[in-house]
């Protein structure tokens, strides 16, 4: 699983002009899947992003988590993370996993990501063509990889 976390001032995303989720402050969390992600990726990842420590604290350093200022997650499927540019211009999506594996393995995480949030958590609709509007804070993206776990 290969995530995009950037911390925001807020974020929604809208399906043909319609608004179908938002977050004030929090994350915005893109999240691709491929066909080798399992339960223990799910439960790595999700631990890791809840407890990164990417708020800034009454001296303005990055020293809180998500729960420790109680913000909210946006959680937004992006098969296009997991892009191979490595040949010609057009890149290739062979490592996304199909919908049959990314589906069950999304609601997984998701469902896990709530759990240990405390909270219930937007997405955007697995699948669909979304336009995702933010306002990234800092700015701070940053890029994890259960694969590349440093």
């Amino acid at each position: 699983m290969r995530t995009i976390i950037q911390r925001v001032s807020y974020a929604k995303v809208s399906i043909n002009n319609s608004e179908t989720a938002s977050i004030k402050k929090g994350i915005l969390l893109l999240l691709g899947i491929e066909n080798e992600d399992n339960s223990e990726d799910i439960k790595w990842l999700t631990h890791k992003i809840i407890n990164l420590r990417i708020f800034n604290d009454a001296d303005g350093i990055m020293n809180k988590s998500i729960l420790e200022i109680e913000g909210d997650i946006l959680l937004v499927s992006q098969f296009t993370l997991h892009a191979s540019t490595k040949k010609g211009n057009r890149p290739s999506y062979i490592r996304a996993a199909k919908p049959d594996i990314a589906v069950p393995l999304y609601e997984n995480f998701h469902a896990e990501l709530q759990k240990q949030l405390g909270k219930t958590i937007p997405t955007g609709v697995f699948g669909a063509d979304m336009k995702v509007e933010l306002l990234n804070d800092g700015p701070v993206t940053i890029i994890i990889d259960s694969k590349n776990k440093e």
